[in-house]
């Protein structure tokens, strides 16, 4: 049986058009995608992300461990900083992509994928060190994202920042402060995966309707409402973000979907490193790349992809750019295909298209502003 978050009767009331999505109950639009998608790139918009998933490493080497099983650096965060990583099994193929919140050497949060954090608990519990302890804390946890230009406003204006105006304002990109509220911790994170300046509040589960309800209030007047699925899903696709299951799954590995930059090799041993070590020097086998596509049609997940009449591979994400006026596509194909060629065609339901190459991120993002 689906799953609800503490926020599906707000979704209901506010018209939203429920599907099940990794297991829960959710909504994938409430205005449309197009206006939704909209309002997120001009103004503000508020997301229900309480499906994610919530991990706690504790213990005197908790970052130590986490630096072990994710291929970015966590030893080099400072504590309050957050980075984007991915996870790997032994073959150095991604488990899920996650992120990993720095509270000090002794205190790690870990954030999954709504579809994974359950393996990813799995993964680490497996994995795990003997003086340090790893929970799973997804159920006492609500999540909402605030995003848009307008989001930095919105927080300022809401109860549940009151008193911490300044840290609102002063908040750099990848950071984050937590703070308590009638004795209940409550963590605010300048982070997002939409491509906009934007904030994620993470509030126990119990409070997460009253926290919603003081978002809407205070953002009534800049125009924020609810958002749904599916402009999260063109949102972060325009900013060319990896989404798990289409861009990344357990056969492919963070060096095939442009997110070398997540490896770091040099940091010493971590799951997965000699696998991705003997990926790098051999080179990956495939490649991820932009395309856009020539004439009228959508490129949808698993269409195939061909050069000069050869398969070169498969469509990961396909739509329509609201923001950018054009059918676009994210695909990943052979690594052998030269950088040069710039033409391709793709297979749309027996119909082919043409479409050409074209520089990521599709929308030029806005998170640092």
């Amino acid at each position: 049986m689906s799953r609800k978050t503490a926020l599906y009767d707000r979704h209901v009331e506010n018209g939203g058009k429920i599907v099940d999505f990794a297991g829960f109950l959710m909504p994938v639009s409430f205005e449309g995608i197009v206006a939704e998608h909209n309002r997120v790139r001009e103004s503000v918009g508020l997301f229900d992300v309480s499906h994610m998933g919530e991990i706690e490493i504790t213990g005197e080497r908790a970052a130590e461990f986490a630096d072990y099983v994710v291929t970015n650096n966590v030893g080099s965060l400072d504590d309050g900083q957050i980075c984007y990583t991915v996870c790997c099994n032994n073959e150095g193929h991604a488990l899920d992509d996650l992120l990993v919140y720095k509270f000090s050497s002794g205190r790690i949060l870990v954030v999954s994928n709504a579809a994974n954090y359950e393996k990813i608990f799995r993964h680490l519990s497996d994995k795990r060190w003997e003086d340090v302890d790893v929970k799973n804390i997804s159920d006492d946890i609500g999540q909402i994202a605030i995003q848009g230009p307008r989001s930095r406003e919105l927080m300022l204006k809401s109860d549940i920042c009151s008193g911490f105006t300044e840290k609102v304002e002063n908040l750099d990109y990848y950071r984050f402060f937590s703070f308590e509220k009638d004795g209940e911790e409550i963590i605010l994170s300048r982070t997002g995966y939409t491509g906009e300046l934007g904030y994620e509040l993470y509030v126990p589960a119990g409070r997460v309707v009253e926290v919603w309800d003081d978002l809407e209030r205070a953002g009534k007047e800049l125009g924020a409402a609810p958002i749904g699925l599916g402009a999260r899903d063109t949102l972060r696709f325009e900013s060319g973000f990896c989404l798990y299951g289409n861009e990344l799954d357990e056969d492919t590995s963070p060096l095939e979907a442009r997110l070398s930059w997540t490896v770091k090799l040099d940091k010493g041993d971590f799951i997965g490193r000699d696998a991705l070590v003997d990926e790098k020097e051999n080179k990956p086998a495939r490649k991820l790349i932009g395309l856009e596509l020539i004439g009228r049609g959508i490129a949808r997940t698993g269409f195939k992809v061909f050069q000069n009449e050869e398969e070169a591979g498969r469509v990961t994400s396909g739509n329509y750019s609201p923001t950018l006026g054009k059918s676009l596509a994210i695909a990943m194909i052979r690594r052998s295909i030269s950088k040069k060629i710039k033409d391709f065609e793709i297979d749309i339901r027996g119909r082919r298209l043409k479409a050409k190459r074209v520089k990521f991120p599709f929308y030029k993002s806005r998170v640092k502003d």
